[in-house]
């Protein structure tokens, strides 16, 4: 039977190899430059945003919805000149935003609303006046899901 590695993934460690310890220190500083974006934005703002990327002056940000990806796009100068004042971006002119959406929404188990005895009797009585067979037997049907 395969025991276990005992491997943990803190920067502290020195056993790790190079690549995996320069890995760690360049997700730590997109984590430090992904808070002082955040930080920079309106609060109306911040939910579902994400910093992607920084390069050659251009900033990549991406937006859950196309509502908001349009209101930051409307207020990307405000949100560049709050940006400028870190020195991580003092060199921003451009700002991109990607629209992704999450791929796994959450199923809202909605309850059936209750058909109402008025409801109901109408149904029913619609029922008795139609003359196809397999369209009566519907209503019946329908009409016998009333709240009692």
């Amino acid at each position: 039977m395969k025991k276990k590695t005992n491997l943990t993934l803190t920067p502290n460690t020195t056993r790790q190899a190079p690549v995996l310890n320069q890995l760690l220190t360049k997700a730590q500083l997109h984590q430090q430059a992904e808070k002082q974006v955040i930080a920079a934005l309106p609060d109306s703002l911040t939910q579902g945003v994400r910093f992607v990327s920084c390069l050659d002056g251009e900033l990549c940000l991406s937006v859950e919805s196309a509502i908001v990806a349009s209101q930051l796009r409307f207020r990307q100068y405000e949100i560049m000149a709050a940006l400028r004042e870190n020195t991580l971006f003092r060199y921003v002119w451009k700002c991109r935003i990607k629209v992704s959406p999450r791929r796994h929404k959450k199923h809202v188990h909605r309850e059936p609303m209750p058909l109402s005895n008025e409801n109901a009797r109408l149904l029913r009585e619609e029922a008795g006046h139609t003359k196809d067979q397999s369209l009566r037997e519907v209503l019946e049907k329908l009409a016998g899901h009333a709240r009692d």
